[in-house]
């Protein structure tokens, strides 16, 4: 590695959904980027692999061939709950396309990744930050330290983007901790071979029990290209229950009362069960300070209502890029940081009231009479549902929508920002 590949504009650190789809903006707008990425790809990433119509429009943008046969598409949610089985197709709106998509995490990573270094960005991988270099005279972040093919190596850039995931190494170094009036989730999911990878519709089924305690969160079921289900429970930290549950074995016990012929055993079973934590509702703030920039799980950009976090993580990359191409531009520091602090205003301007709306509504489910209430008198109201659709994806049309919309936007904008 020569020290001409050590210097950039600007330096992105992780290479999942938030970190490609920011190196792919910046490189597509002409500055020089570091992509740095601990794996080597194809890596696995915990995840439903499941992508609403609100991702879709993201990867759509950034000219990603969603044609490709490695995609499977889906026309809408198949809603199972209180005895009842509903079909929702994606609503037709001029905003979003009406489609779904489910791509496994180790391929869609790793096409994210090359599509982002194709436009210009410089992908390494294998390159494990180890911590923020910071300036002792300004105190703001002005590179990072790396371990790379068995070395230690310095990168410098006069910005960083933190997409390093829920953990975060390089926020927890600027002292950004997560926060803990914010909901989390645990997700776990396993493949298996199953005849229902061709279903047209994703799966979420919502009465989750353990023994005889109802929890919130839900089951899905999403079919995959490659021939398997990705089959997962997502589930809430704002249950009282939450600490004492087996998510494992719960996941196990689920798949055992599915009808025989899905599959849904350890005979058909592709890899193991595996578990990630789901940071929400903007649980790490704030989103900008001294030079480096949070995007994704590392600013806890997963939906609470839905556990949906690609799409504010493609979505939250393309704002952070247009805002770092604007900030370099101007001509004095001063000028710099002010562009630089539009950045955490814009994200709470457009998601803060949404993500306040759904805390309120992911705490009142935590309680089990709340839940059982939702699923045994929601689910019979096809309007109703049609509604919940369109909130708990957050797919509305901003202006000239149905009434539907306009109702949703309006509660958004009266919510506190999160």
């Amino acid at each position: 590695m020569t020290d001409s590949t050590r210097q950039a504009d600007v330096i992105v650190v992780g290479a999942g959904p938030a970190g490609s789809s920011t190196a792919y903006w910046l490189a597509h707008a002409g500055l020089k980027v570091l992509l740095l990425e601990k794996a080597t790809f194809p890596r696995d990433k915990i995840c439903g692999d499941g992508l609403t119509p609100r991702a879709v429009r993201a990867l759509i943008s950034m000219g990603v061939d969603i044609d490709d046969p490695g995609f499977s598409r889906n026309k809408g949610l198949r809603i199972y709950g209180g005895g009842v089985k509903i079909e929702l197709p994606w609503p037709e709106l001029a905003s979003f396309p009406d489609f779904g998509l489910v791509r496994t995490r180790m391929d869609l990573d790793q096409l994210l990744a090359l599509h982002a270094a194709k436009a210009g960005a410089e992908l390494i991988q294998g390159c494990t930050v180890t911590g923020p270099i910071i300036d002792d005279r300004t105190d703001r972040v002005t590179g990072v330290t790396a371990r790379h093919e068995g070395g230690e190596v310095e990168f410098h850039a006069p910005l960083v983007v933190a997409a390093d995931g829920n953990s975060s190494r390089l926020s927890l170094a600027l002292g950004l901790r997560r926060r803990e009036d914010r909901p989390m989730g645990v997700a776990v999911r396993r493949y298996y071979e199953s005849p229902r990878h061709t279903d047209e519709y994703m799966e979420a089924w919502l009465e989750l029990w353990d023994g005889q305690r109802l929890l919130p969160g839900y089951g899905w079921v999403f079919p995959v290209a490659d021939g398997t289900c990705n089959v997962g429970l997502g589930l809430l930290n704002t249950s009282k229950s939450f600490q004492n549950v087996d998510y494992r074995a719960m996941l196990k016990g689920w798949t055992a009362n599915m009808p025989e012929e899905w599959r849904f055993d350890e005979e058909h079973a592709t890899g193991p069960t595996r578990g990630a934590a789901l940071p929400m509702g903007f649980n790490r703030q704030p989103h900008y300070t001294r030079g480096m920039l949070l995007v994704g799980d590392a600013g806890g950009m997963i939906n609470p209502f839905n556990g949906e976090g690609i799409d504010y993580a493609l979505e939250a990359g393309h704002l952070a890029a247009d805002i770092i191409v604007q900030a370099l531009a101007r001509r004095t520091p001063a000028q710099r940081e002010r562009t630089l602090y539009e950045y955490p205003r814009i994200l709470k301007d457009e998601h803060g009231g949404y993500f306040t709306l759904a805390r309120v509504f992911v705490q009142a489910i935590g309680d089990p009479r709340v839940m059982k209430f939702l699923t045994a008198h929601g689910l019979p109201h096809p309007t109703l549902m049609r509604f919940t659709l369109k909130l708990l994806a957050n797919l509305t049309d901003p202006k000239g929508g149905d009434a539907m919309d306009r109702i949703i936007n309006a509660m958004q904008k009266v919510a506190p920002a999160a």
